[in-house]
């Protein structure tokens, strides 16, 4: 493990020196505290981001999905495993499976839906769709993109389809831990499975539905398994459940809003909790743990800019979207 750690020491350093320039939360509130838009996009030129203050909202999402794509093809040519990299390229090729199979039960293109981001490029997996050689594809997208058809095809029920590539995309993030042999990364996608499983318990309670009968709703991989969270669901409730971990906060808001209450809250302490553990690697001297870390941080600060920027080009009041910022890495 140690000889593993040492392959880090360069990229680790690299990165470690970009964090200053990362968007901090002093430096969100400043943008939030801009007088108009333009001033506030041009602030994150000290973060390494192009000028944005012209930009139009389609033109900001491209502009940031042009940093994302930046920074994780950087990483994947310079950390010693690549698929280390996959661990953050594998969601964007399942959110692409999923707009495929969705435009293909509303009968639309659907192209303008997909990111560049994932390992597979957009073309090649719709052409693999339609030509029906998803077993060509990676991982197990190919075979869960043949069984969300399958079911979508018989059901009718795009949601159905969503639940299989759930699924398959946690198994898939799980393979990618093992292969990797990294206790951080390990824990790093079980808080998302466990984020991810609450989420679906309290959406479920908050519907009024049965949660056993949507068993399928769930995925593996996390801390608490399935049938806990079932189970706790109709009897004792989720917060004991999750008492100690990084999703306590959550689990608390969640209870409340299962039973009505605001969901904002709730989703902004699952989005914290994940955070919160990623920011565990600032331990770390050295090895995988601050490429991850960084990785996740990027995709977080990305949203955080895209929330702020795009509300604050719609007019919407900075207090209401300072209430809905995540907590942040640097």
């Amino acid at each position: 493990m140690a000889n593993k750690k040492e392959a880090y020491l360069y990229i680790s350093a690299m990165l470690r020196a970009r964090e200053p320039r990362m968007l901090s939360r002093d430096k969100a509130e400043r943008m939030l505290d801009a007088v108009s838009f333009e001033e506030s996009a041009k602030l994150l030129t000290d973060c390494g981001y192009e000028d944005m203050s012209q930009m139009s909202a389609k033109e900001i999402e491209q502009a940031l999905a042009k940093r994302r794509d930046a920074a994780l093809s950087e990483l994947a040519g310079l950390v010693p495993n690549a698929a280390i990299v996959d661990i953050f390229r594998v969601k964007y090729d399942y959110h692409n499976a999923k707009a495929v199979l969705k435009a293909e039960a509303m009968n639309s293109d659907g192209s303008e839906l997909l990111s560049g981001s994932g390992r597979v490029s957009p073309a090649a997996l719709q052409a693999a769709y339609r030509e029906d050689r998803c077993r060509d594809l990676p991982g197990r997208l190919g075979a869960a993109m043949e069984e969300a058809k399958s079911l979508l095809a018989r059901s009718g029920n795009p949601q159905l389809a969503d639940f299989v590539l759930d699924r398959a995309y946690f198994e898939e993030l799980g393979d990618l831990a093992k292969q990797l042999e990294s206790p951080y990364l390990t824990g790093y996608v079980a808080v998302l499975a466990d984020s991810t499983n609450l989420r679906s318990a309290v959406r479920i309670l908050r519907m009024g539905k049965d949660v056993l009968s949507m068993r399928d709703a769930f995925v593996s991989g996390g801390n608490v398994s399935v049938d806990r969270i079932i189970a706790a669901s109709t009897g004792e409730g989720l917060a004991p459940l999750f008492a100690g971990t990084v999703l306590a906060d959550a689990a608390a808001l969640g209870s409340a809003a299962a039973e009505g209450g605001t969901m904002t809250a709730f989703e902004l302490a699952c989005d914290n909790a994940v955070m919160a553990y990623v920011s565990g690697a600032k331990l770390a001297a050295y090895g995988e743990e601050p490429v991850i870390a960084y990785m996740a941080a990027v995709e977080s600060e990305i949203t955080t800019v895209r929330m702020i920027l795009t509300g604050r080009l719609a007019g919407i009041a900075p207090g209401v979207i300072r209430e809905r910022l995540r907590e942040m890495y640097a």
